[in-house]
């Protein structure tokens, strides 16, 4: 049984419900595990132009699954929910994301699948949602905490706890 956390995120539609209904389906899953999951966050998009903010939250997981069982069961899922594939190579509006932050502290890479997933540490909203579940997990390649992690970040996106964020 392996350890994961996902990052799931949705800034199309009902944002709060298919962060939800993600949560649901992997929990329904026959291999997968819920364990907790991480408060849900309002996040400004992240390399992309999109007026909408993202609900985020981080999902920890134990699964029988290997990674790349794991990374088609959250892309069956995306799909489930009306995710479809950007067609410009950018990022996107989508109903719904899921990505594999970290399976337990494998090190992953060939052309299908990279784990610890490449962005995971210059990303506010995946190490905030990170720094409320596992403050002291130890990255695999970079060697450090997700609290350093979150520390070094140099211009994080905004990061609010979901219903916190006022509008001017």
């Amino acid at each position: 049984m392996a350890i994961g956390y996902l990052s799931l995120g949705s800034n199309k539609g009902d944002r709060i419900g298919y962060v939800q209904q993600a949560t649901s389906l992997l929990g329904a899953c026959e291999n997968i595990s819920i364990i907790r999951t991480s408060a849900f966050y309002e996040t400004e998009p992240w390399n992309m132009a999109s007026d909408t903010w993202f609900v985020n939250a981080v999902v920890e997981i134990k699964t029988k699954l290997s990674a790349k069982e794991l990374l088609a069961e959250c892309k069956r899922i995306e799909n489930q929910l009306g995710r479809t594939a950007s067609k410009s190579g950018n990022y996107e509006d989508r109903t719904i994301d899921i990505d594999i932050l970290f399976y337990g502290s494998e090190i992953i890479q060939d052309d299908e699948i990279t784990i610890p997933h490449k962005y995971v540490h210059l990303r506010a909203f995946t190490l905030v949602p990170l720094l409320e579940l596992i403050p002291d997990f130890i990255h695999p390649v970079l060697h450090k905490s997700i609290t350093d992690l979150h520390s070094d970040l140099e211009n994080p996106e905004m990061v609010f706890l979901y219903g916190t964020r006022v509008e001017i």
